[in-house]
């Protein structure tokens, strides 16, 4: 099937538009609308408002003896970010940035809706533009407003522009390449009182201190080295006055997994840890554990066939196997559901270091806009017409 050339211009305009007016997670008002609208031009059946502020447009494809329904996904939300790059397309709004490349995805899913509008396909294609990606949440809320359903939807493919892969590469492998996300908050309950007699009070910032160094052993003492894992502590609040001993401290953080024996056993050691340490010191713990996301896993013979796209696109040399990452994506919700795969599309530059992921400095080469437009609209053609 021959499709039509990408439309270079109009993808890197749209993105730099998405860039100029980022909405965070299931705010995406002027970014939904403009998808919708646009969806609607080129003939789609769309609907919007699912899951708060997501748009899903569908496209029916012609006859077949074996209909399928493929699922394009896109995420629209930025981040609470303030944009430090002196760019023509800088934010317009404090405090709010398009950090991670999600304006580049929907500029790619719109083009992609834009190239198989009028084309014959052995099946259906549905674009699901998804809100609050970076709150995890944003997929669940797609999901349980039958995004999978009405056409029930056989694959779902998806892409991340990645700065840590130069522009003109393709990461793409089978298995866990995203990692489970989840927060925990930890309060130390103490007894507050004078800097000066600590033997009165039940000090929660010692307690803490400890408590933060003993969860640094979960992955070093209580994980199988073999099995991939973090834990971080990245909150810590506590007291209002240099001389007062406060009487709580609360902890905030997060532990990454690809899935395992330490994923099922997480909840348990951090609670086990916080409310060992402090009773020893005398304190209480009140431990909060939340699952964010899932490790998100690609499907063996769908990563096969993303794969076998993207070396018609870059070239065999520069499609990467084996590029993980420890950060989250609740992509994993569809892949939970239906088969498919997530790939990276390189956006650094080729020579020289990109600004990293959720950085004020975060900016792409645009031409990994044209690349990603142009894997993710042969993927879909190439599933709905694979007679495997």
């Amino acid at each position: 099937m021959s499709l039509p050339p990408v439309d270079r211009a109009q993808l890197v305009a749209t993105r730099r538009d998405l860039h100029q007016h980022p909405e965070l997670g299931f705010e995406e008002i002027r970014t939904s609308t403009l998808a919708a609208e646009r969806l609607k031009s080129l003939g789609y059946e769309v609907k919007s408002g699912v899951g708060k502020t997501g748009v899903v447009a569908v496209r029916p494809g012609g006859p077949s003896d074996r209909p399928r329904c493929v699922l394009l996904r896109a995420d629209m939300d930025a981040l609470p970010v303030d944009e430090a790059n002196d760019v023509p397309y800088r934010s317009k709004h404090a405090g709010k940035m398009h950090a991670c490349g999600h304006d580049g995805h929907v500029a790619i899913g719109l083009e992609v809706a834009r190239r198989l509008a009028a084309q014959q396909l052995g099946g259906t294609v549905k674009f699901a533009f998804q809100p609050a990606e970076e709150v995890s949440h944003g997929a669940q809320a797609m999901i349980a407003a039958g995004v999978l359903d009405a056409p029930k939807v056989d694959a779902a493919f998806g892409i991340h522009l990645w700065n840590d892969l130069p522009v003109g590469t393709v990461g793409v492998m089978a298995g866990p390449i995203m990692a489970s996300v989840d927060e925990f908050e930890i309060a130390i309950l103490g007894r507050g009182g004078h800097a000066a007699a600590p033997h009165q009070t039940v000090d929660p910032v010692l307690t803490a201190a400890h408590v933060v160094t003993a969860l640094q052993s979960l992955v070093a003492r209580r994980r199988n080295p073999l099995e991939e894992g973090v834990v971080s502590v990245t909150q810590v609040n506590a007291g209002h006055a240099f001389n007062v001993i406060p009487g709580r401290a609360d902890l905030r953080g997060t532990v990454r997994t690809f899935g395992g024996k330490f994923w099922d056993d997480a909840p348990t050691l951090v609670e086990e840890t916080a409310q060992g340490i402090a009773a020893a010191f005398g304190a209480r713990a009140e431990v909060r554990y939340h699952r964010l996301s899932a490790p998100l896993v690609n499907d063996e013979r769908m990563a096969g066939l993303m794969s076998e796209v993207a070396v018609q696109v870059v070239g065999k040399d520069n499609v990467k196997a084996g590029v993980r990452t420890m950060g989250g994506e609740d992509m994993s919700y569809f892949l939970q559901q239906v088969p498919g795969c997530f790939a990276f599309v390189g956006s650094g530059p080729k020579n020289g270091k990109a600004a990293p992921h959720h950085s004020p400095g975060f900016d792409i080469d645009e031409e990994s806009l044209v690349i990603g437009a142009e894997v993710m609209a042969r993927v879909a053609v190439r599933y709905l017409s694979d007679d495997s």
